[in-house]
């Protein structure tokens, strides 16, 4: 456990960040391993039928991380005030929730499937091997939510290091599955769909073997279920739905992207199938700087150290400034030879799409460094409202971006819409933030 109310916020931040990144870049390991292997084993139409399910893949995974960083604000809160009795309190009322929310999308997911990929205009060629590779994703979700949950309340103690070591060792789990289910057993994109519903199974395993030998705080029983109070569940849910209300919303403006795509045929979809993939990898340093000043916010919050609130989100826009646009260079450069990880050499247009899609978007990071800087904050204040605004206008712009432009520009015009979202959001985080700024000055 780590406290973040005392010391250099900069170098709390920085320290509690990096195993935070090694992290997330593990977590999106399972998506590019699957794309990795499938591309380079099983040909361009299987590449395109498990990244034609990638956002669909990130609306479940999405809704998850949001929930469950939105319960574990509430616990790094209590955290941070020194309320351990509040914390195991949480820590109950995050699983209870969990739970509930995991039947509901189970079974929702199992019975949409099909109509969902179709309203998708996944192409006729691909869609019987997306459907076969989502379902086991969709049957996996109670292990991406356990994992999830458990990694973000560990987190929220100040402890980023335990959930990083599990993942490593789950996705080189995930990593020697695919291949064996896919070369040896000759499964095809349904071995990657194992294999990932397997290794994320493990993780949370894991964690959760570690709370239970460990952390005293977190360990509960089924008594400590039953002493949930009403107030309880509506904090957490206060807290919790806005949160995977927002990354549903950001999930739902990429599926409407792809639903695009898909429509102008195989090439276009491989393009954002690999192009994506490694874009995931390059927004991570931003995105794990603004889940850290979540948690830095909270615990500080608890505290009530608000001065120490203002300078940690000054230094943590610029470290996160700093690295995206570290990020962006590294893609603008490299990506050519980084999409050959997916497609071969002789897939010229495909490559050459991706390049377009580096430029564009690589460019743009520091934007969304801005934007995960501010909405991270702003949760970890307990301020739900203008995030969620915030996310709702990120759709909009998103979707309309990407069904305007692409009318006429194509492929470009598809590229465009993710800058575009995100430059929204920040016009509408940024005068939220001043006002609590000015807020925390007074308090």
């Amino acid at each position: 456990m780590k406290k973040l109310t005392s010391g250099s916020p900069w170098k709390l931040i920085l320290s509690f960040t990096i195993p935070l990144l090694v992290g997330n870049f593990f977590q999106q390991m399972y998506s590019f391993t699957d794309t990795l292997v499938v591309g380079q084993i099983l040909g361009k139409d299987a590449l395109a039928a498990v990244g034609s399910t990638g956002s669909l893949m990130f609306l479940m995974m999405g809704f998850s991380m949001g929930l469950t960083s939105g319960f574990a604000i509430i616990t790094a809160q209590r955290f941070g005030a020194k309320d351990y009795v509040g914390v195991k309190c949480s820590f109950a009322t995050s699983v209870c929730l969990s739970g509930i929310a995991t039947i509901i999308l189970t079974v929702i997911n199992l019975f949409f499937l099909r109509p969902i990929l179709l309203l998708m205009q996944t192409p006729d060629a691909i869609i019987d091997m997306a459907e076969a590779f989502f379902r086991f994703i969709v049957i996996g979700f109670f292990a991406t939510m356990i994992c999830n949950l458990l990694s973000n309340i560990l987190r929220s103690i100040g402890d980023s290091q335990t959930p990083l070591f599990f993942l490593i060792i789950s996705t080189i789990i995930n990593v020697v599955l695919e291949l064996f289910f896919i070369l040896i057993l000759k499964m095809g994109v349904v071995g990657a769909g194992v294999a990932t519903l397997l290794a994320q199974a493990i993780a949370g395993l894991l964690c959760l073997f570690y709370i239970y030998r460990k952390i005293p705080i977190l360990q509960i029983h089924f008594s400590d279920l039953k002493k949930i109070k009403k107030e309880d569940l509506i904090q957490h849910i206060h807290s919790g739905v806005p949160m995977a209300f927002q990354a549903s919303i950001i999930a739902i403006g990429s599926v409407i992207l792809q639903s695009v795509l898909n429509s102008l045929g195989t090439d276009v979809v491989a393009a954002q199938a690999s192009s994506s993939r490694i874009d995931q990898f390059a927004i991570l340093p931003m995105m794990s700087f603004g889940i850290t000043m979540a948690t830095f916010t909270a615990q500080n919050w608890g505290a009530k150290k608000y001065k120490r609130i203002i300078k940690g989100v000054k230094q943590g826009l610029l470290l996160s400034i700093a690295f995206s646009i570290m990020a962006g260079i590294i893609e603008i450069c490299f990506g050519e030879n980084l999409v050959k990880l997916f497609v071969k050499a002789k897939e010229v247009r495909v490559i050459a799409l991706a390049q377009t899609y580096f430029n564009i978007n690589g460019s743009m990071y520091w934007i969304l460094s801005i934007l995960f800087i501010l909405r991270y904050t702003l949760q970890g204040l307990g301020k739900t409202a203008i995030p969620t605004i915030a996310g709702i206008v990120e759709l909009l712009m998103r979707s309309g971006s990407a069904i305007i432009l692409t009318l006429f520009f194509g492929f470009i015009g598809a590229a465009w819409a993710a800058p575009l979202a995100w430059s929204g959001a920040v016009i509408i985080l940024m005068p939220s933030y001043l006002i609590s700024h000015k807020k925390l000055k007074r308090m």
